[in-house]
């Protein structure tokens, strides 16, 4: 089809829809194949290649699934709270309010304000990192000769930042984030120690404890020692679930917890979404 004219570029153009990619959004979310929920309460529904971002607004009590397709993906993860932009996550008080370094099922992601921005309510992984933070250009162009957002061996950071844009964010907003399916291991000296993937088919299930924006990275980790940029589609889905009550067995699970959740339901009602 020629595309040398106005109209012929339009009719080439229109001529892709109905079309699909192996790593793509699915628009409705409510079309994918096989949802992890009831028919309709689906929201979210995409698969991220190797070396991209995605993002997007969640309300309070959805759920958000992350999955390792194939065994090398690494989700970067950060959160902040929706219309409180300054209310974001902080990996040091996810740490050390919950005396322990180690993401997996029954933990907190927190915030600087001691509140729950979302918990880890399924993981079948348990290869996690909420130390070393994502890739920075500087360090991708040392080890792979570029880390620019538009080269082929981006960094996390610089992905982070174009997602963060297209939420009213500014880079100096963006904290450290976690990584999933991608684990470290503390030494007795200090030293961190990189574990490797959790495995193809490997998942994680978060639920959003607020209004919440959030921002994913899917590249290498930083301490991963292969020479080559290896990186492998994510899936995201996200669906509607139930918000957390004091009902809740997170909600006792530690004193520390409880007060994180009692801060946290002192906030507005969220709003519904869809």
């Amino acid at each position: 089809m020629a595309t040398a004219t106005t109209y012929g570029a339009r009719d080439h153009a229109r001529a892709q829809a109905g079309t699909g990619a192996g790593a793509m959004p699915v628009v409705p979310a409510t079309d994918w194949p096989s949802p992890p929920c009831a028919a309709g309460h689906l929201v979210w529904a995409e698969t991220v290649a190797g070396g991209n971002y995605t993002h997007r607004v969640l309300a309070r009590g959805t759920e958000l699934r992350l999955t390792d397709l194939r065994g090398d993906a690494c989700a970067h993860l950060v959160l902040f709270a929706d219309g409180r932009p300054w209310e974001r996550l902080n990996t040091a008080d996810t740490v050390k309010v919950q005396w322990n370094a180690y993401l997996s099922k029954g933990r907190l992601l927190l915030s600087g304000q001691g509140r729950v921005l979302a918990s880890l309510v399924d993981d079948t992984g348990s290869r996690h990192d909420a130390l070393c933070g994502t890739s920075t250009r500087v360090q991708n162009t040392e080890r792979y000769g570029d880390g620019a957002a538009g080269c082929p061996t981006p960094a996390g950071r610089e992905l982070l930042k174009l997602a963060a844009l297209k939420n009213g964010l500014e880079p100096r907003d963006l904290p450290p984030s976690v990584a999933f399916f991608q684990g470290v291991e503390v030494g007795d000296d200090g030293s961190l120690r990189f574990t490797g993937s959790a495995g193809p088919g490997a998942s994680v299930t978060l639920r959003a404890e607020q209004d919440l924006i959030v921002l994913i990275a899917n590249v290498p980790h930083p301490l991963d020692p292969r020479p080559e940029y290896t990186s492998t589609p994510l899936e995201v889905l996200a669906w509607r679930a139930a918000s957390t009550t004091a009902a809740d067995p997170l909600w006792n699970a530690t004193p520390e917890g409880r007060r994180a959740f009692l801060n946290t339901a002192g906030l507005p009602a969220a709003k519904e979404r869809s």
